[in-house]
């Protein structure tokens, strides 16, 4: 009896190297974004800490408000067009930064609406992404195409915050975002040339809206792997660098640490070499740990790495900021590739976009609080404050995994079947 052929590598395969070479396009510009959107509110506008928590707040807000019924959508549409008509409209809209700064009409309110409209379109793009990966390479070659996507996103990590720095440096923040709303383009003109049959579940009787949205809610808070990785990355989010941390880093740098943007640039891109190296080296550190204690530790090793924030001074910002960012990108990048693999791996095809969605109000819909909290706090407790704070809170995101069925796991469970689970299946996954 002979064995069937292994997968052809994804290197051959086209869809995902088109699919790969969009992310990493994409990510590039975000990283130019996330970089130039507080700093125009800082360096432009004159923002005070609250109202750059609020700016980062009102991005992802829209995981809370939409985030749910969005899943269910994305199970009911084929995944590519909804990923297209994102990246789209999120050109769109970030082109209306620049045109207000060339035209002399750039307020702070302008960019609240922009930063939501952007957070709505963000949302059914990550839920379709997460759904078609499966679709596209098959559930074999999940973990290996999460692996090179997590690269393609530390690529843009890695030349993303050191081009932005210096593109605003030279350019002024509000006309740097005009390369973000290029990079949304081009990402959508990659995906097109994908070519996948996509046949999203139609049963003959579908049930409503909201009774999607309750399986989904169901599915993940009563499986036993998936509910301990959604605390774990609730708590990590809402005190960690996308949390309070995003709240008040570039305040942080920029007035209290005394960096230039470019030094702030450089300082980030140097930093995510540390998720680099996660990737590169998360196979060796599931290998050795096995996959339940990769998550649990490099939990733990997120938060305690944010500790070294505060400790540094105008003198020694770069080389703090830079050992501890890398340090912070190296466990998050572990810890990303292995949680999204092992999601996507026990739970079915028709569930996949719900189960996102209902990880992502969890996990991303804590952002909003976090970083409302970390420029709320700032009056009382001083930025360095808010970053000890960050740091203590951050550890406790590896508690959930530690006295779960996560921990134990030493390889990735079997792939979930694809039929839709029954009630059954469901409460008793």
């Amino acid at each position: 009896m002979t064995r069937p052929a292994p997968p052809p590598g994804l290197l051959r395969h086209q869809g995902f190297r088109r699919l790969w070479a969009a992310q990493t396009v994409s990510v590039l510009g975000a990283q130019i974004s996330e970089l130039a959107l507080p700093l125009a509110a800082v360096t432009v506008l004159e923002a005070t800490p609250f109202q750059v928590g609020l700016l980062a707040a009102v991005q992802y807000l829209p995981f809370l408000l939409v985030g749910l019924p969005a899943g269910a959508w994305v199970d009911r549409m084929r995944r590519r067009p909804v990923m297209i008509a994102a990246d789209l409209v999120r050109c769109a809209v970030l082109l209306t930064v620049p045109v207000a700064a060339l035209c002399g009409v750039l307020h702070l309110w302008l960019l609240y609406p922009v930063a939501f409209a952007i957070g709505v379109m963000t949302v059914f793009f990550d839920l379709a992404a997460q759904s078609f990966l499966p679709t596209l390479v098959g559930e074999e070659q999940l973990v290996e195409a999460n692996t090179k996507l997590q690269l393609s996103e530390t690529s843009g990590q890695l030349a993303g915050p050191g081009a932005g720095g210096f593109l605003v440096q030279l350019l002024t923040a509000p006309i740097a975002l005009f390369a973000n709303a290029v990079s949304y383009a081009g990402s959508a003109a990659l995906l097109l040339l994908v070519r996948v049959e996509e046949h999203p579940v139609r049963d003959a009787v579908r049930p409503g809206l909201v009774a999607e949205v309750k399986d989904g809610l169901g599915y993940v808070f009563r499986h036993r792997l998936l509910r301990p990785i959604a605390l774990s990355a609730g708590i990590a989010n809402l005190f960690g660098l996308f949390g309070m941390v995003q709240a008040i880093l570039v305040l942080y740098a920029v007035r209290e640490l005394r960096l230039s943007p470019a030094g702030l640039g450089t300082a980030l891109a140097i930093a995510n070499a540390g998720v680099l190296l996660g990737s590169l080296a998360n196979r060796r550190v599931v290998r050795h740990l096995g996959v339940g204690p990769s998550l649990t530790w490099s939990a733990f090793g997120l938060g305690g790495t944010l500790l070294l924030l505060p400790l540094a001074t105008p003198g020694t910002a770069m080389p703090v900021l830079a050992v501890a960012m890398a340090l912070a990108g190296l466990c998050a990048s572990v810890f990303n590739i292995n949680q999204i693999s092992l999601r996507q791996s026990v739970t079915p095809a028709p569930m996949r976009g719900r189960m996102t969605a209902t990880l992502r109000v969890v996990v991303w819909g804590v952002i909003p609080v976090g970083t409302f909290l970390g420029g709320a706090l700032v009056g009382p407790l001083g930025l360095r404050g808010v970053l000890w704070l960050a740091g203590a809170g951050s550890v406790l995101a590896g508690l959930p995994l530690l006295f779960s069925a996560v921990h134990p796991l030493r390889a990735m469970p079997d792939a979930a079947p694809t039929a839709r689970p029954t009630s059954q299946e469901t409460l008793h996954a």
